[in-house]
């Protein structure tokens, strides 16, 4: 019986033979490396590149419409809706503006133009859009520019603009009754430049020390309620200080006597000089006979705008949508000036500008117009041949002014 009952016992299963620990991989410094996450920044500059040219091309057309649509005969109830779509696509031509430096500043790669501009112009417009935003809410509002600021000066309008439209809104958004305000004044600079301070105000909720603390961190708002009230991302204040110091200035936040806060971007900016280029101002541009004009845009709402602008002004265009269709075009002689998107199907718009230009003269120095949702295609584009350029959103103004450049640039050089 013993046998038997030690022949039902469960037998044991075999032990496994120990297995020998791997060998820590060799690192440096003691610390295992780990893989790269790290997203190459060439591919980050392409995608932000695809973002504002899609984005501003829309942008364009509601853009351009709207003033169009003001100089039209409107009641006041129908230049209200005016001024809310105008007032609504400026605040987006200004978000795709802080959103793609946002990325780059992270990538380090964030830097800011020396373009030629009219700073009072760019003021004037400023209080334009706060005043038209202002009205659709029913809000109070002023505008002060002083007559000491410079005319023109050598700096970023684009970015400064796109820091400006934030504050604008911000002040729109958080302030529910009584009124919001605009100053632009000089101040004291360093040697050869302009100092220069917007003021923002408005009659609103008013910001507590630790809030103001939280304002310029990316994705942050002042607090919870405020998030959930009024919304936004939380990305534009983080931005415009970036935006501001990058231009030799800075923000302050104070609080407004009677309530509210006042913002104060302060930048500096080069006092332009003799040997300075042509400028866009909102002037009227001198007259201009009309002008035969090959558009090469591949978007077909952006055909429809520009084409609407330019008939505005007195010109015939025709488009066509690649850049090797437009050597052949202009190779008949047919046109007087070209507008040449650099994204395009097909070759680019840099090399289409440079084919155009291998062409016998007078056909190879035609008046060429780039037109891009970035900014720093115009170095390319002018490198290339280019007598003139826009950043989308294009407003009529500047599409005249640019038109009136190209021509002039291309007559000298024939």
């Amino acid at each position: 019986m013993a046998s038997a009952s030690r022949a039902l016992r469960t037998k044991r299963p075999p032990k496994r033979p120990k297995t020998k620990k791997r060998a820590p991989a060799a690192t440096t410094g003691g610390k295992r490396k780990r893989a790269s996450s790290t997203v190459a920044p060439g591919i980050v500059e392409a995608a932000l590149a695809a973002f504002a040219h899609e984005v501003r091309t829309p942008l364009t057309g509601i853009l351009a419409i709207s003033d169009l649509l003001a100089t039209s005969d409107l009641d006041e109830r129908e230049r209200r809706w005016v001024d809310t779509i105008k007032a609504g696509a400026e605040h987006l031509a200004s978000l795709a503006t802080l959103f793609v430096d946002a990325a780059k500043s992270a990538h380090g790669e964030m830097g800011v133009r020396q373009d030629l501009f009219d700073l009072r112009a760019l003021a004037r417009s400023a209080g334009d859009s706060l005043a038209g935003r202002a009205a659709a809410k029913g809000l109070q509002w002023s505008v002060d520019i002083s007559e000491k600021l410079p005319a023109l000066v050598v700096g970023d309008p684009v970015r400064l603009r796109a820091a400006l439209e934030n504050l604008i809104d911000n002040a729109v958004k958080f302030t529910e009754q009584g009124g919001v305000a605009l100053a632009a004044s000089a101040v004291r600079g360093v040697k050869g430049k302009a100092g220069i301070a917007f003021a923002v105000s408005d009659s609103g909720i008013g910001l507590t020390l630790a809030e103001i603390k939280r304002l310029f961190r990316p994705f942050s708002q002042a607090n919870v309620s405020i998030a959930s009230r009024f919304g936004g991302a939380g990305l534009g204040l983080s931005s415009v200080k970036q935006l501001a110091r990058a231009m030799g200035g800075d923000i302050t936040i104070a609080p407004r006597r009677g309530g509210g806060t006042t913002f104060t971007l302060t930048v500096t900016l080069a006092r332009a000089t003799a040997a300075s280029g042509g400028v866009a101002t909102d002037r009227p541009s001198a007259s201009m006979p009309a002008l035969r004009v090959l558009g090469v845009e591949d978007n077909p709402f952006g055909r429809v705008v520009l084409n609407t602008i330019l008939s505005e002004l007195g010109h015939q265009a025709e488009f066509i949508g690649r850049g090797e269709e437009a050597v052949e075009r202009i190779s008949r002689g047919d046109f007087d000036a070209v507008l040449m998107d650099m994204v395009l199907p097909g070759i680019n718009g840099i090399e289409a500008i440079k084919r155009i230009r291998s062409l016998n003269s007078p056909l190879g120095r035609i008046a060429i117009i780039g037109v891009s949702g970035r900014g720093e295609d115009e170095a390319a584009s002018r490198a290339a041949g280019g007598d003139a350029f826009l950043v989308k959103p294009v407003s009529p103004r500047a599409l005249a002014t640019a038109l009136l450049e190209a021509t002039r640039r291309a007559a000298a050089a024939t």
